[in-house]
C-alpha cells in the first residue's frame, strides 16, 4: 500500500486530520473519546497527539512530517523597497556556560557585568551597541544555561550574525551544539570566537577539529566558517573579530526601509515603580520616535520616553537599534512584534482585535500529547505539583515555566502552573496559594516583610532565587516528595519444610533443608503449598544443630523461628520462599 504523508504546521484540527486520513470525523472523534479526550470538530491537535492517534488507529501507511512555518519572532523580515538603506548588523553572542560570552561583551563595551550576574550566568537578553571603524554593531548577550533555551532561541531569531564563543581549553559542549543548531535554524551567519587562548591547556586546532565534527568547517581547512582565536580577558584579537563581523555584514548587504511605520520586536519587559511598563525593543524597520503610537500583541503604547542601551535619552531609533521605552498600558509579551500606527483609536482597536484572536485561539483548547497521555493514564493516580511563578521580567518567567515543564517526571507528577506574573510576590499570590499545597517561586524578585508574615501565617511556602539552577533543584525536590515510595523486593532463597514443631497464632517453629540461596534472621518468607500462596512470615532466628547461627545456606538443614500476623497451618512438604523488602524514596 502506498505511504501517505501528512504535513502538520504546529497543529491540525480534528476535521483537517480526519480529511487527510480519509476517515469520517465521527470515527476520529470516537478514537479520541476512547482515549479520554472529548473533542470537537474544530479542536486542534499538536503533532505528537496526531501521531499517538494514528498509532492507536493502526495506520502504518501514514507518515507525519513537521511543516516549517515562520515563528512569532521570525516573521518581521519583509520585502525591501529600492529605497532601503544599509543598517548595522545584529549580532547574538552564544555559547556554553562559562565560555566567556559576557566577558567578551564587557571587554568590547568597557563595562563590567559578570560579577553582577547571579552565579556568573547571564539571566536575560541584554542589547548593546558599539562603534568600530565608525560603524555601529548591535550585540545581543543571550543566556547560556540550558534553562534559558527559550530566550536564546528568540535571540537567534532576531539575529543576522551569531558569534559562537567556544573556550579553547574546554571545547565543544552541549550548549555549543545547541547554539549552532539555533543559528542554523535562524539562517544566521556564523562566526566562531575561540576564546581563552591565553589559558594553559588551550588548543585552537583541537577546538577547530571539534567544531568541524558539528558541521562548522574552518576557512583555513577549506570551509566557510570564520574562526577567530581571541582572549576576551586579555583583549587579544578583538579588533580582528569586529572586522570579521563587519565584513560578513557587508557580504550580506544588510538593509532596512526607514520610510515606513516603525516596527520591531519586544526583547524584554518588566514593571518599575514610578515608570510603569518598561519595555526593551529592537527596531527592525522604520524609525521609532517618542510620542508615536505602537501596538504589540494585545496592548499598545504612546511612547512616553525612549533611552538607548546606556540609559541616555533618545528621540528616535533607526533599524537594528535597541531601545528601552515606557508608555505601554500593559506589559507586552516577550517576542511580540510591534508596529507603529497613526493614532490611539487605531492602536486600541488593533490591540483589542489581537486580544480577541488570542482568546479564540485559547478557547479552541489545543490538545497536546501531554494532555492525551495524562488522560490515557488517568488510572495511574498521578500527583499534582502546584506552583505560582513570579519573575523580574517576562523573559525570566517564560524560561522558568519552560524549564519546569522540561523536568522529566516519568508521568507520575502533573505540573500545574496556577499563575505567572511579573513583579514582587504580593498578597494575591499568597491568597491563590493558600490551602492548595501550592509553592510560590520568585525569580529575581523580592518578598515584602508583610507578605512573608502573611505566607508564614497561612502556611504557604514562598521561595525566591537568583540562579535558576537552584529554583529547578528545589522544584524537583518538591516533586520527588510527592512520589509514593517504591517497594523493592529481592529473592533470597527457598527451603523445604521437613518438620513442624509448633504453630501458634503469631509464631511458628519448624525445620527444613535450604534448597537455594540462604536464609537469615530478618528475611521475609512466602509460604507456598503446591503453588498456592498460604501467607507471609518473618524469620526471627535460625538454628543449626540446636545452636543459633546467622545464616543457613543451600544444602544445609536447620531450624527456624518465625513470626506471623495471622495463623498459618504449616505442613511438612510446604515451601518457604525467602525475600527482602525495602521502601526506597523515588527520584526524578
Amino acid at each position: 500500500m502506498e505511504e501517505k504523508t501528512i504535513q502538520i504546521a504546529g497543529s491540525i484540527t480534528v476535521d483537517e486530520l480526519a480529511t487527510a486520513l480519509g476517515l469520517s470525523v465521527t470515527e476520529l472523534i470516537g478514537t479520541l473519546f476512547k482515549n479520554g479526550i472529548v473533542a470537537t470538530i474544530n479542536q486542534r491537535l499538536d503533532f505528537e497527539t496526531a501521531q499517538i492517534i494514528i498509532d492507536e488507529l493502526g495506520l502504518e501507511n501514514v507518515k507525519l512530517e513537521r511543516k516549517n512555518t515562520s515563528t512569532k519572532t521570525s516573521d518581521f523580515h519583509r520585502e525591501l523597497s529600492d529605497k532601503a538603506v544599509t543598517r548595522p548588523p545584529v549580532v547574538a553572542v552564544m555559547g556554553h556556560v562559562d565560555h566567556g560570552k559576557t566577558t567578551l561583551l564587557d571587554t568590547l563595551l568597557h563595562k563590567k557585568t559578570v560579577d553582577d550576574e547571579a552565579g556568573g550566568i547571564t539571566q536575560h537578553i541584554s542589547a548593546y551597541q558599539l562603534k568600530h571603524n565608525d560603524r555601529l554593531i548591535t550585540f545581543l548577550d543571550t543566556p547560556g544555561h540550558e534553562a534559558f533555551a527559550a530566550i536564546r532561541q528568540h535571540g537567534a531569531m532576531l539575529t543576522d550574525i551569531v558569534v559562537i564563543v567556544v573556550a579553547a581549553d574546554d571545547g565543544v559542549k552541549p550548549q555549543t551544539v545547541e547554539a549552532i543548531n539555533f543559528a542554523k535554524s535562524a539562517n544566521a551567519k556564523i562566526i566562531v570566537a575561540i576564546n581563552k587562548i591565553d589559558r594553559e591547556g588551550a588548543d585552537v586546532n583541537r577546538t577547530m577539529a571539534d567544531l568541524s565534527q558539528h558541521g562548522l568547517q574552518p576557512e583555513e581547512w577549506g570551509g566557510d566558517i570564520v574562526m577567530v582565536p581571541i582572549s576576551a580577558k586579555m583583549n587579544q584579537n578583538l579588533d580582528q573579530l569586529l572586522d570579521m563581523i563587519l565584513l560578513t555584514a557587508d557580504i550580506e548587504e544588510l538593509k532596512a526601509d526607514v520610510n515606513i511605520p516603525a516596527e520591531g520586536l519586544v526583547i524584554e519587559s518588566h514593571m518599575e515603580v514610578g515608570k510603569g511598563s518598561v519595555v526593551n525593543v529592537l527596531v527592525t524597520g522604520g524609525e521609532l520616535k517618542t510620542g508615536k503610537f505602537i501596538v504589540a500583541g494585545n496592548t499598545y503604547a504612546k511612547i512616553r520616553t525612549m533611552l538607548d542601551w546606556q540609559g541616555k535619552p533618545k528621540g528616535k531609533a533607526a533599524p537594528s537599534t535597541p531601545v528601552t521605552i515606557t508608555g505601554f498600558k500593559e506589559l507586552p509579551s516577550f517576542g511580540d512584534k510591534f508596529i507603529e500606527v497613526k493614532d490611539e483609536k487605531t492602536a486600541r482597536k488593533m490591540a483589542l482585535l489581537n486580544a480577541q484572536a488570542a482568546a479564540n485561539e485559547s478557547a479552541s483548547a489545543n490538545v497536546t500529547s501531554g494532555d492525551l497521555l495524562r488522560m490515557m493514564n488517568v488510572a495511574d493516580n498521578t500527583k499534582t505539583f502546584n506552583v505560582i511563578i513570579k519573575g523580574d521580567v517576562l523573559g525570566s518567567v517564560t524560561s522558568v515555566v519552560d524549564s519546569l515543564k522540561m523536568i522529566d517526571t516519568k508521568g507520575e507528577i502533573t505540573l500545574n502552573i496556577v499563575s505567572t506574573g511579573v513583579g514582587d510576590i504580593n498578597e494575591n499570590d499568597v491568597y491563590m496559594a493558600a490551602g492548595d499545597n501550592t509553592v510560590v517561586y520568585g525569580f529575581n524578585v523580592s518578598v515584602p516583610v508583610n507578605i512573608n508574615k502573611m505566607a508564614a501565617r497561612d502556611g504557604v511556602p514562598v521561595r525566591t532565587y537568583k540562579v535558576i539552577y537552584e529554583l529547578l533543584d528545589d522544584a524537583k525536590h518538591e516533586m520527588e516528595n510527592l512520589l509514593d515510595a517504591e517497594i523493592i523486593e529481592e529473592d533470597k532463597g527457598e527451603l523445604k519444610v521437613l518438620g513442624v514443631f509448633r504453630t501458634e497464632k503469631t509464631a511458628i517453629i519448624a525445620g527444613g533443608e535450604v534448597l537455594t540461596g540462604d536464609v537469615k534472621p530478618g528475611y521475609l518468607a512466602r509460604v507456598v503449598r503446591n503453588k498456592k500462596y498460604l501467607g507471609e512470615t518473618e524469620v526471627t532466628s535460625v538454628q543449626k544443630e540446636k545452636m543459633d547461627v546467622n545464616v543457613l545456606v543451600a544444602g544445609e538443614t536447620g531450624g527456624l523461628a518465625m513470626s506471623t500476623k495471622s495463623k498459618i497451618d504449616l505442613q511438612v512438604g510446604d515451601r518457604l520462599k525467602f525475600f527482602t523488602r525495602e521502601s526506597r524514596k523515588k527520584s526524578l
